[in-house]
């Protein structure tokens, strides 16, 4: 049965007033805080920590019977329907070396599979949310993408959409760190890569740009269920179309298990008539 338009109101409001003022602080802290490398080679800040302990304590109090995924604690899907997946810092590099770009990632998973995605960039005052289009019949959910100025006092919240402009040297693509090798893999095609590249250091941002129409493109190497949870259903809301490089179903997500170590690795273009002109460049990103 489809949930009432409360219901969503509701869930973008939690995720706005649980951002707010985790942006606020994380604002503060630039240029301040001090990084050390966690296990898997990234790193960590005091900022990331409290950040992580904020936006648990802020959806657990306004939705106690939904489970909760995140980066620096929680790892393995719970027996609950609904489930926030987080990364309190998106970008920690970033933070941590002093370039003014991270961001704050909620997504809402129903059944192991993102419904609504809400992303903060503090260090730019814009926030973007959006939810699954294929979702709407069933749980009765808007099915747009909207972008919003934090620093605009009315809050206007504008649709955004994928760039429908024929592919050309001057559009922009985004790879991530580890996957701009493919760009001299020997297997990649004979001919020049068709756009400029961009490369962002933050997962949500960088697909992101996709569904805002600044990018015809995008590619994730390695990018784990909190850097995807929240811009999956954006980027799709807008117009733009999502492909795992893995053949193996994705969503929904499995009931106990850990994704800690799991990689999603996959391409986002503006539209699906642009998939073969980017698709042979990041296919050698498979294992």
């Amino acid at each position: 049965m489809p949930l009432p338009e409360t219901f969503w109101q509701q869930i973008l409001t939690a995720a706005k007033t649980a951002a707010a003022p985790i942006a606020q602080r994380q604002r503060q802290d630039f240029r301040k805080a001090q990084a050390r490398t966690k296990s898997d080679g990234s790193l960590v800040t005091q900022t990331d920590e409290w950040s992580d302990r904020q936006l648990r304590q802020a959806l657990q109090t306004s939705f106690p019977t939904h489970g909760l995924l995140s980066e620096e604690t929680s790892h393995t899907l719970p027996e609950t329907d609904w489930c926030w997946v987080i990364d309190p810092l998106d970008g920690t590099t970033n933070f941590a070396r002093g370039i003014p770009l991270w961001g704050i990632s909620l997504g809402l998973l129903y059944k192991g599979t993102p419904i609504f995605g809400y992303v903060e960039i503090p260090p730019l005052h814009q926030a973007f949310y959006g939810y699954w289009p294929e979702a709407a019949n069933e749980l009765g959910c808007p099915t747009a993408a909207y972008w919003t100025d934090l620093a605009d006092p009315t809050g206007t919240a504008e649709e955004i959409h994928s760039n429908n402009e024929a592919l050309s040297p001057s559009h922009c693509f985004s790879f991530c760190t580890r996957s701009i090798h493919v760009l001299n893999h020997p297997k990649r095609p004979d001919t020049a890569f068709p756009c400029k590249i961009r490369m962002l250091g933050v997962a949500t941002y960088n697909l992101l740009t996709v569904g805002l129409g600044s990018t015809m493109g995008g590619t994730e190497a390695t990018p784990k269920i909190w850097d995807i949870a929240a811009t999956w259903p954006i980027v799709q809301a807008a117009g733009a179309q999502w492909h795992f490089l893995s053949d193996a179903p994705i969503f929904p997500l499995k009931i106990n298990e850990n994704y800690k170590a799991t990689n999603f690795p996959c391409l986002v273009v503006a539209r699906p008539e642009l998939t073969e002109a980017f698709s042979p460049f990041v296919r050698s990103l498979l294992p």
